[in-house]
C-alpha cells in the first residue's frame, strides 16, 4: 500500500482533476484544519465535493490531521524544528486525536488509492511532510508525494526524526 500526498497550490480546478486521474487517485484525503480557501475558491470543501465525484474521486476531510496547530505544551519534544509551525503541529501528533486521524487515514488507503491533499505545493513546506514521517515510520506504509501529473518522489523521514515509544519525535 502507498498513500499519495499533494498541495493544490494555485492549480485550477481541472490541473488538480487532471494529476489525480494520471495517479489514478480514487480517494481525496483534505487535511486542512479548514478546508476551504478565499484566495482559491475552487478548492473550498463544497467545491471538492461537487467536482470529485464526477471523476470517480471520493472526498473526505479529516479534521484530526489538519494543520494550523497552537502550542500545547510549554516544553515540546520537538526543538530540532526551528519552524514554530512545525514544531506545534509535531507536538499535536503525540496526543490521541492525531493517532485516530492517521489510523482513519490508513484505514481509508486500505480500500482506495489515497491521497492527502492540502494547499502548499511542495510538501517539504507543509504539514504533509510530518503526516508522511508517521505513517512510513511507525506504520511502515510507503509515502509517495505527487508534484506534477507525470513527476513526484517517495518520502524521506526528515533527518531528524525519531520514533520513541511509538510517536514520532523531532528532539
Amino acid at each position: 500500500m502507498t498513500i499519495y500526498t499533494i498541495g493544490h497550490s494555485s492549480r485550477s480546478l481541472e490541473e488538480l482533476l487532471e494529476i489525480l486521474g494520471a495517479w489514478k487517485i480514487e480517494l481525496l484525503v483534505d487535511v486542512r484544519s479548514l478546508p476551504g480557501s478565499r484566495k482559491f475558491p475552487q478548492f473550498n470543501r463544497e467545491s471538492l465535493e461537487a467536482a470529485l465525484p464526477e471523476k470517480g474521486v471520493e472526498y473526505l476531510h479529516l479534521k484530526g490531521l489538519g494543520g494550523l496547530r497552537k502550542k500545547l505544551v510549554e516544553t515540546s519534544l520537538n526543538q530540532a524544528w526551528e519552524n514554530t509551525a512545525f514544531r506545534n503541529y509535531a507536538d499535536y501528533m503525540q496526543t490521541e486525536e492525531f493517532q485516530e486521524g492517521l489510523s482513519a487515514l490508513l484505514a481509508a488507503a486500505e480500500v482506495k488509492r489515497t491521497a492527502i491533499m492540502c494547499a502548499e505545493a511542495v510538501p517539504w513546506r507543509c504539514h504533509r511532510q510530518l503526516i508522511s514521517d508517521a505513517v512510513v515510520a511507525l506504520r511502515r506504509v510507503d509515502v509517495f508525494h505527487i508534484l506534477t501529473a507525470a513527476k513526484g518522489q517517495d518520502h524521506k523521514l526528515t533527518s531528524f526524526s525519531k520514533v520513541q515509544e511509538g510517536r514520532v519525535i523531532y528532539p
